[in-house]
């Protein structure tokens, strides 16, 4: 893989393809997955271990974790609420585990049923079951803080216990923690701040990543904030799909085009090459012709002037 200076984890195909009512023939899911592959995606998020009863659009992700294993490139990256989703993903070979906890905790019991309290005991059991290991066969343990920034059924969430949870994630043995704006109400100031509180607490190589929404039109300011204050990693999603089905109001991912546009602009090496991002947005229109996709790269074209930083 190409030398890159942000990496962009796609999400669309978890966060995506669980807000959206149809769903995604597995077939279908492959050729878009080896299609994000071909176009230098560093992460994929392919899916989610839930009972397939809750969310049916993700009842396929171990096999969809084995066909991108084999697939020359990116980092295989799943969510999961509990102990047994981990089991799973381990079962299935992810290289990375993402384990969502709400900093509000109406949202937490809402999204996973469990208080933070149960929350962090899965953390730790997770922990230890990845614990117990090869070194080899271990997956990286994210702990996400969703709600991070404000929450649509509580309000204010007061960056404090952000911290706070912060620490308990990282006591509960997570390799690192992600910053979740999950219902958009993040803005650039708001990033740069937390950004540095978690860092202060936990350190700054335990915090490199963010999870941005487009509700309000903030992501890609809010992107934008987070790179110049040093994070590295940023959660987009092709067409801007997704969102957060527990949390009302919450809509809309930024959309990878546009972010792999304005890094590149910007000489900010991706490792994504540009046409072949749009050929794998291709896939997903033709696979989910009902579902609007949203982007305005896409839409209107590279500009003539356009030299990507991977040049």
């Amino acid at each position: 893989m190409a030398e890159i200076d942000i990496e962009i984890s796609e999400v669309a195909p978890r966060d995506g393809l669980q807000s959206i009512a149809p769903i995604m023939p597995t077939a279908a899911k492959k050729t878009w997955l080896s299609a994000l592959a071909a176009a230098g995606i560093p992460e994929i998020e392919v899916g989610s271990f839930v009972p397939a009863r809750l969310l049916p659009q993700l009842a396929d992700t171990a096999e969809l974790v084995a066909h991108t294993r084999v697939l020359a490139g990116p980092k295989v990256a799943v969510l999961v609420p509990n102990l047994r989703g981990a089991e799973n993903a381990v079962k299935a070979g992810a290289d990375k585990i993402t384990l969502p906890l709400s900093v509000s905790e109406t949202h937490s019991l809402r999204n996973v049923n469990r208080t933070h309290a149960q929350m962090l005991e899965e953390a730790r059991r997770i922990a230890e079951l990845i614990g117990t290991l090869p070194p080899t066969r271990r997956p990286k343990f994210e702990g996400s803080l969703s709600t991070a920034f404000g929450c649509t059924l509580e309000g204010e969430v007061p960056e404090s216990r952000v911290v706070e949870l912060a620490e308990a994630l990282m006591a509960a043995g997570c390799d690192e923690v992600g910053l979740s704006d999950t219902t958009g109400y993040a803005n650039p100031v708001q990033v740069k701040r937390l950004t540095r509180k978690v860092w202060a607490a936990v350190g700054r190589e335990r915090l490199t990543g963010i999870h941005l929404h487009n509700t309000r039109g903030q992501g890609l300011a809010n992107a934008l904030a987070a790179v110049d204050v040093g994070l590295t990693t940023v959660d987009a999603s092709m067409g801007g799909i997704g969102g957060c089905p527990t949390a009302p109001g919450a809509s809309g991912n930024i959309v990878t085009e546009d972010l792999v546009f304005l890094l590149e602009a910007m000489g900010l090496r991706t490792g994504i090459d540009f046409e072949a991002l749009l050929a794998a947005r291709r896939v997903l229109a033709e696979a989910l012709p009902e579902v609007p996709l949203y982007g305005f790269t896409p839409d209107a074209g590279l500009p003539k002037t356009f030299a990507p930083a991977n040049a």
